[in-house]
């Protein structure tokens, strides 16, 4: 009889009723719950919780994750009344002068009792939450910080901005993955994400990395099991520099050498205790440690904005932020990405490796004893032999080409030359007689590229006269000058069309082949889709292989995505929609911008340093460099993004020609230019019933849709080639503002 009662309760709770989505997300927000939060406790997708709360189209839960959703939102209910009128304590926030409500500075001891101490004292009140910020939020939210039972020190300075992530479950890290020091009337405050404020008691540098270790509770656990946990994170601020006896700024030679002098007095106090620096010095993201005992790591990184650690390219005006916001910008995108190592192209690399680890512990052995072995799918701990590289997949000056002469030029037949596109057309009379010129770029294209790519994870193969493989990774060296753009095969039926207004997707300036060259499997297998037969002479292939990048691509991809939806845009907006959220969203909280800007830096430099290239040292041509020592030194698997990313532009270009006979005027890296009669890309993209062409461009936020980039007049485009008496400039390097610069020095 008991399992037909809870076969009744089951089917009585598959139909709990909701309350509408807006108050679904009310109740959520009031009570300080991210949608991540909702998400780890349904165990369900981020994207899935932020459905059942879209106003335009909700979608509703089923089955058992129904069940525990609407019991949820029935205790938040009753905390948080429609009334306004909280049943339960609620985090403190503020947005005027500080009160005697303001939120607490805790000492180290007081931040790791606070939350059991909140809890205690009313057994029955659930211990608050930070606010999250909603996804429109205002340029300055609310402030809140987590509740103590502590006295606020006289004069702290208030805590981050609503929205921070904590620092997880994890006791070890439970004031987060780093802090920002800084000092204020005499006092030095570490302020860490979730609006906490830590005292910092130390007074020299060997000290505060002392503290950071045993008492700041800072750090982030591991990605992926075999890995190691992040080390914590110390940004110091300019009054932080001053109160340790280190430069503000560094002089022009230090800069210059990217780091202090090996005598300066803080690295001589630093080695009396033996810590240890590493290779690159006490510089703008410096590494101290000492060498690791067992499991146990000690080291701590430091992060100093005003010696250049946070590029203005990526990290916009972060480096000139208040310390609380900061640490939430910082803070936010440790939790979606991971803790920064260095620039955002280094983070994008050491994520590779975290979610990829190189080694993992072996089965116990006949004593019970595990040892270190390889972690399949990995690209493992050592480094290719420079000697075992095919010559046509090094950059020029590598070891393997040292017996080439001095002055010699290699050529497609002697080079692998896969880049993003630079190619640009005159216009005709047609699109000339239009009025606008309208500019879409592709969303986290190289990110999108790199999605379910098989890539070598191993030495390569010399093969001659190969059969063609397009699931096998590696170089072909291949003559694909017989492809004809004016007929391929879109599907499976052959297509008409005009030839002499496409590029060609063999190279990056769109120039037709003229005879066999190198290209990596992706570029071959497009060939063979276009239609047309190709028979390598020889191909270097790697029999070992995986989707070493998927875990890499799904992490900054829904890092992307969850940062854009707290901008206001999310992943299942109508066209329309989605047109008007992405118009102005940085203004609506510019701290969250400035992680959208580091999480697609993030991609391209991650990328970009898998043929990571000498950087002075002395090098001379011939010689190995320090970045080949690494097994992340793979200009293998960054060409095959490349020309994976590129085919994917071409596929798209070609779909749309096939079918409305329009076809692009300019194409930079991951940005197109077609003319249009009017200024929206609506008014050229081919949409039904809000339906895209399948297998073409499609407007929206997922990594490789397409948003709109710019606009700009037809006459513009036509006065600024004649001015710089270029009829094939690239408008699509200017589409964004209109503005042209630095004509012909390329991106």
């Amino acid at each position: 009889m008991s399992e037909l009662f809870d076969a009744v309760d089951a089917l009585v709770a598959s139909r709990s009723a909701l309350p509408s989505a807006e108050e679904r997300k009310r109740l959520r927000v009031a009570h300080g719950l991210t949608l991540d939060d909702v998400a780890g406790a349904l165990k369900v997708r981020r994207a899935t919780v932020s459905g059942w709360e879209s106003v335009k189209k909700p979608t509703e839960p089923r089955g058992p994750e129904r069940e525990a959703y609407a019991r949820l939102l029935r205790q938040l209910a009753e905390l948080y009344p429609a009334s306004g009128e909280p049943t339960a304590p609620v985090p403190v926030t503020f947005t005027g002068a500080p009160t005697a409500e303001e939120p607490r500075t805790l000492s180290t001891g007081q931040a790791s009792e606070a939350a059991v101490m909140t809890a205690t004292e009313n057994p029955q009140t659930p211990a608050p939450a930070p606010v999250a910020a909603a996804p429109a939020a205002a340029p300055r939210p609310a402030r809140t910080t987590r509740p103590s039972s502590t006295s606020r020190r006289p004069g702290a300075k208030k805590a981050a901005p609503a929205g921070t992530p904590a620092g997880g479950t994890d006791p070890r890290f439970e004031n987060g993955p780093l802090a920002v020091v800084d000092v204020e009337d005499g006092q030095v405050l570490a302020y860490c994400t979730g609006g906490l404020v830590l005292d910092v008691p130390a007074k020299s540098i060997p000290a505060l990395v002392d503290w950071t270790l045993r008492e700041a509770k800072l750090g982030q656990p591991k990605l992926a099991g075999p890995g190691k946990d992040a080390d914590p994170l110390i940004v110091l601020t300019e009054a932080a520099l001053e109160r340790y006896g280190l430069p503000v700024t560094l002089t022009e030679e230090e800069r210059l050498a990217g780091r202090l002098p090996e005598g300066h007095k803080v690295i001589k106090q630093l080695i009396r205790v033996e810590w240890k620096l590493t290779k690159r010095g006490f510089g703008p993201w410096a590494r101290i440690y000492r060498p690791a005992t067992g499991s146990e790591r000690a080291c701590v990184q430091l992060c100093i904005p005003s010696w250049n650690a946070l590029d203005t390219r990526h990290w916009g005006e972060a480096g000139q932020l208040p310390p609380a916001e900061l640490a939430r910008v910082l803070g936010v995108y440790a939790s979606r990405v991971m803790t920064p190592r260095g620039s955002t192209a280094v983070t994008g690399l050491e994520l590779m490796t975290a979610l990829h680890p190189p080694t993992r512990a072996s089965a116990p052995d006949a004593d019970g004893k595990r040892h270190s072995e390889h972690n399949p799918g990995s690209l493992g701990k050592d480094a290719i032999d420079p000697m075992n590289w095919p010559p046509c997949e090094v950059p020029d000056g590598h070891p393997v080409l040292k017996d080439l002469p001095r002055f010699h030029v290699r050529g497609p037949a002697e080079k692998l030359f896969e880049e993003a596109y630079d190619w640009a057309r005159p216009m005709t009379d047609a699109e000339c007689s239009l009025r606008f010129l309208v500019g879409i770029d592709v969303n986290m294209a190289f990110a999108a590229g790199a999605n379910g790519l098989n890539v070598g994870l191993g030495e390569a193969t010399h093969v001659k006269a190969p059969a063609f493989d397009p699931k096998l990774p590696g170089s072909w060296l291949v003559d694909l000058s017989h492809v004809d753009l004016s007929r391929v095969k879109v599907g499976k039926e052959w297509v008409e069309l005009d030839g002499s207004l496409l590029p060609s997707p063999f190279t990056p300036q769109g120039e037709r082949p003229e005879g066999p060259a190198w290209y990596a499997t992706p570029t071959v297998a497009y060939a063979v889709e276009l239609g047309y037969e190709v028979r390598p002479l020889e191909a270097w292939v790697r029999y070992d292989n995986g989707r070493y990048l998927d875990g890499w691509y799904n992490r900054l991809r829904d890092a992307y995505l969850a940062t854009m939806a707290d901008l206001g845009v999310d992943a299942d907006l109508a066209p329309a929609d989605f047109l008007a959220a992405m118009d102005g969203h940085k203004a609506r909280d510019p701290e969250l911008a400035i992680v959208t800007s580091a999480i697609k830096a993030t991609v391209k430099g991650g990328l970009g340093k898998l043929r990571e290239r000498p950087r002075g040292e002395g090098w001379r041509p011939g010689e190995p460099w320090r970045a080949l020592s690494r097994p992340t030194w793979r200009p293998d698997i960054r060409a095959t993004v490349i020309s994976r990313t590129r085919i994917n532009l071409h596929r798209k270009i070609v779909k749309h020609a096939a079918f409305t006979g329009q076809y692009p005027i300019a194409i930079l890296s991951d940005c197109v230019v077609y003319a249009a009669s009017g200024p929206s890309p609506l008014d050229f993209l081919p949409y039904r019933e809000g339906k895209p062409l399948p297998g073409g461009f499609k407007l929206g936020i997922n990594p490789g849709l397409v948003k709109w980039e710019g606009t700009q007049d037809v006459l513009w485009g036509e006065e600024v080639r004649e001015r710089f008496n270029a009829p094939e400039l690239n408008l699509a390097r200017y589409i964004k503002d209109g503005t042209v610069t630095d004509v012909g020095n390329g991106e």
